[in-house]
Formats: C-alpha cells, structure tokens, sequence
C-alpha cells in the first residue's frame, strides 16, 4: 500500500514545473509504482494557451477548481471546463487550454508517466519508459 500526499511531494522530482511556465504538475503516482497508469495534479496559469497533443497517451482529466477553456484543435470546438467536468482525451486530439483563472485539475494517463516529461514543440510528451520499484 502507498500513501503519500501532494503536500509530500511539493518541491520534489515529482513536482514538475513546465518549461513554458504555464503549468505545473505533482505527478503523485508514477511508472516506477508498476500500476499502468499515472496520477498527476496540475495547475494551469491564467491567462496563459498550453497547445498539447498526447500522441502517445491517453489522458483523462477532471476539473477540481477554475475556470478553462478547452479547444479542440483538430475541429475548433470549444468547451468551458468547470469543477466536477472530465474531458477524455481517448483518441489522442491536439488541444489548447486557455485558463481563465488559475485552473487545478487531476490527470490520469495511460501509459504512465515515468516523471521527467514536457512538452516538446509539437505539444506532445516523450514516451518514456522506467521498471517498476
């Protein structure tokens, strides 16, 4: 059994800041946990675009607090997420979010992250991999 908070891993390896300081992310379950699957706490700035594309990826993500505004760059749909709203990124989309507030959200991804990932210039993550611990 794990059991830790985002308060543990404030200021950690785990505790991702993007390099376009536009977010950041407490990545509270990993690929070295060996469950399939990553956790993560993100926070998105507002007043900031973060264009994303997980093309090797699946991401869930439920919003907990603020206001965003989701685009889906491949048809232009827009959708306002708010608390208690979950958008599933189940066939890999392009997209942008434009915070309106200072946005926190918690993230699932599969295949899990290994921790060290941002976005590279296509907004994609690297396909990382790490043995289980």
């Amino acid at each position: 059994m794990i059991v830790r908070s985002f308060k543990d891993i404030e200021n950690t390896d785990r505790h991702v800041r993007a390099a376009t300081g536009t977010w950041e992310s407490k990545r509270i379950v990993l690929a070295r946990e060996g469950v399939g699957f990553s956790l993560h706490e993100t926070t998105v700035y507002a007043g900031t675009e973060t264009s994303m594309w997980y093309a090797n990826h699946i991401e869930a993500v439920l919003c907990v607090e603020g206001e965003t505004e989701l685009t889906n760059d491949e048809t232009g749909e827009k959708h306002l997420i708010t608390p208690g709203t979950m958008y599933l990124l189940d066939g890999h989309e392009k997209h942008t979010l434009r915070p309106r507030v200072d946005s926190c959200f918690v993230c699932v991804f599969n295949p899990p992250v290994t921790g060290r990932e941002d976005h590279d210039a296509d907004g994609v993550y690297p396909l990382l991999t790490e043995e289980a611990v």
